[in-house]
């Protein structure tokens, strides 16, 4: 047990309960407790295994390699479309968690051995990303802006392109290009 999950614990105030019990199934299959991003989190020798969040209406079980789990009774969510590794399990309450301990252990056991095993989420590389043809007008104007984006990392690449093919508007995703090309050209990401 870490003292700084203790703290966390501590002034937790929707979800102790739930956090609680999840941190004794979790603890239950010898990961070693840390808290990152704010959060307790469980690895298998400094590789993130899952980690314990709280939202509004539920808290969760965050797999990080989620997508490679079996899922066999069918419980893992996916946050969002774009999440790519990660899956989650949402919980309302103590009980749902109890109800469900033998198969949380089953779960947290496999993403062990997934991690044990080497095993990789394949993920999206920035070639897969669609380019908006907004952005690669601009990119074809302006060489400096071009070499400024090949310069970036694939992440912030992939975050650019993303962001900028969100609109369903051509005039917003011209908007959105020209509010960044300064931050594209300063070599900085989308949220740096």
């Amino acid at each position: 047990m870490n003292p700084k999950v203790d703290a966390f614990l501590a002034k937790e105030k929707k979800w102790q309960e739930e956090f609680k019990k999840l941190r004794q199934i979790i603890l239950d299959c010898r990961l070693t407790e840390e808290l990152k991003w704010g959060q307790p989190c469980y690895s298998l020798d400094g590789a993130n295994v899952v980690l314990m969040h709280g939202f509004k209406e539920y808290c969760a079980l965050l797999f990080m390699k989620g997508a490679l789990l079996k899922d066999s009774k069918g419980i893992l969510i996916r946050q969002t479309e774009n999440v790519q590794s990660g899956r989650q399990i949402r919980f309302t309450n103590a009980q749902e968690i109890g109800k469900l301990e033998k198969t949380l252990k089953s779960y947290i056991n496999e993403a062990i051995q997934i991690e044990k095993a080497g095993l990789k989420v394949e993920l999206k590389k920035t070639a897969d990303y669609e380019v908006p043809e907004e952005f690669q007008g601009r990119l074809d104007a302006l060489p400096p802006l071009k070499a400024a984006f090949d310069a970036l990392t694939p992440g912030r690449q992939r975050a650019y392109l993303f962001y900028f093919s969100q609109p369903k508007q051509s005039k917003t995703r011209e908007s959105r290009i020209e509010k960044f090309i300064p931050r594209i050209l300063d070599g900085m990401g989308l949220d740096d």
